[in-house]
C-alpha cells in the first residue's frame, strides 16, 4: 500500500539555516497519470541550497519550498500513462524538471528543484515521469544522489557545445575542490584529457593529484596562475576548457589561460566581487578569441549520456566520509557552509539498508 504521508523539511524564509523546519507527517499529493512516487534514500547538498536559505539566490524560488535538488531513490508506484519507469526502478532527480533537451528555455529555469518547486529533503515524493532519470547501474544510492547538479553541470561544461566537446588530448583547467570541479577532473581524465587544477591548500593538492590531476597550482602563492597554466600546455598555447567557479576575481586569470577558440564555462561566483576590482570586459573576451558561456546544470538527454559514460568508465563520485542523518539537516548545512567537507556532502533520508530514517 502506498504511503499517504511523508516526513519532510521546508524552508520557511530566507533568514538562514534556522528557516529550515521539519514536518512529521505532510500529505503526499495524489498520483497523476504521468506521475511517479518514489522513496528517497539519499540527498546531497550544493552551495546553491545554502544561499537559497539565506535569501541570496538569483533564480526563481518559492515560499515554504522543500529544499535540495539532488536525490536518489526507488520507484514505489506510477501513474497510468507512465511508460519509461516501473515499480522498483532506481532513479535520480533531474535538476530542472522540464529541461529535456538543449537549449534550456526561460520556462525550464522556473522548474528548478528545491528552489522554484519542491525538492528532495523528504521521505516520499511525487515527480513527473520526465523529471526522473534512471541511476547508473554501477553506483550506490548515496553515490547517485550526487549527480543531478554538480556532475551534470561539469558534463555540460565539457560537452555542451558539441562542435567543441572534450576530446582526448585536450587540456582542461579546473578551479578548487568543489563538486563541479572534482567531477570535471574525473570526466576529463576518463576521456583522455590532461587536467590542470588550482587550489589554495597543499593537502588538497595531493588529493587532486590522487584523483588524476596532471598539474596543480596553488593560486595563493602564484597569483599569475593563468599564465602558469598556459605555459604548461604544449607550445604554451593555452587550455581548451576552463570551468570558471570564482567569478570576477578569477575570470581575468582564466582569460590568460585559455587558448584561441577555447571555451570558458561560467558556473559560479564563489570568489565574490570586490568594489575595487573591475571584471574583464567583452573586449577582453574578443582579444583572447574564446567562447564564454553561462552553464545552468544540463538537460535530461545529457544526464542519460553522462550516466552511460559513468557506467562505461567506472567513475565513482567523491563523497565526503561523514554522512548526515535526516534529522541533522541543519547541521549538514552548517558543516558545508564552514567548508569542512571534501567532495559531495550527503544526507541519509530513508535508506533501507540501515533501517530507515531515525525521525
Amino acid at each position: 500500500m502506498a504511503p499517504k504521508t511523508t516526513r519532510q523539511w521546508n524552508l520557511t524564509g530566507g533568514e538562514g539555516f534556522d528557516s529550515l523546519k521539519f514536518t512529521e507527517a505532510a500529505n503526499i499529493p495524489k498520483l497523476g497519470d504521468h506521475d511517479v512516487l518514489i522513496n528517497i534514500h539519499f540527498a546531497s547538498l550544493n552551495y546553491r541550497d545554502l544561499i537559497i536559505s539565506k535569501g541570496k539566490y538569483h533564480f526563481p524560488t518559492a515560499s515554504n519550498v522543500i529544499p535540495a535538488s539532488d536525490g536518489s531513490g526507488t520507484v514505489l508506484a506510477t501513474g497510468h500513462r507512465v511508460t519509461s519507469l516501473a515499480k522498483g526502478d532506481k532513479v535520480t532527480t533531474l535538476f530542472h524538471q522540464s529541461h529535456q533537451v538543449n537549449p534550456i528555455t526561460a520556462a525550464d529555469v522556473k522548474t528548478g528543484l528545491g528552489g522554484a518547486i519542491d525538492g528532495t529533503l523528504r521521505q516520499y515524493a511525487v515527480f513527473e515521469e520526465k523529471g526522473l532519470v534512471k541511476m547508473p547501474e554501477s553506483l550506490s544510492f548515496k553515490e547517485a544522489s550526487t549527480l543531478p547538479c554538480a556532475a551534470l553541470t561539469a558534463w555540460n561544461s565539457l560537452y555542451g557545445i558539441e562542435s567543441r566537446g572534450l576530446k582526448p588530448g585536450d587540456w582542461v583547467l579546473t578551479q578548487g575542490t568543489g563538486g563541479v570541479s572534482i567531477f570535471a577532473l574525473q570526466f576529463a581524465k576518463a576521456a583522455g584529457a590532461r587536467v590542470i587544477s588550482t587550489t589554495s591548500s597543499d593537502q588538497k593538492a595531493q588529493t587532486l593529484k590522487s584523483l588524476g590531476a596532471d598539474h596543480v597550482i596553488n593560486y595563493k602563492t602564484d597569483t599569475n596562475w593563468g599564465e602558469t597554466a598556459k605555459n604548461l600546455t604544449p607550445g604554451q598555447v593555452g587550455v581548451n576548457h576552463i570551468l570558471e567557479v570564482g567569478g570576477p576575481k578569477t575570470m581575468a586569470q582564466s582569460l590568460e589561460a585559455i587558448r584561441p577558440e577555447g571555451v570558458i564555462s561560467i558556473i559560479g561566483f564563489l570568489g565574490g566581487m570586490s568594489k575595487k576590482e573591475q571584471p574583464p570586459t567583452f573586449v577582453e573576451c574578443l582579444s583572447h578569441m574564446c567562447t564564454v558561456r553561462g552553464v545552468l546544470v544540463g538537460s535530461k538527454q545529457q544526464f542519460e549520456q553522462m550516466n552511460a559514460a559513468i557506467d562505461a568508465t567506472g567513475i565513482k563520485p567523491v563523497v565526503h566520509e561523514k554522512v548526515f542523518a535526516f534529522e541533522e539537516v541543519k547541521e549538514a548545512y552548517s558543516y558545508m557552509w564552514e567548508q569542512k567537507h571534501f567532495g559531495k556532502l550527503c544526507i541519509r533520508v530513508d535508506d533501507d539498508s540501515v533501517g530507515g530514517s531515525k525521525l
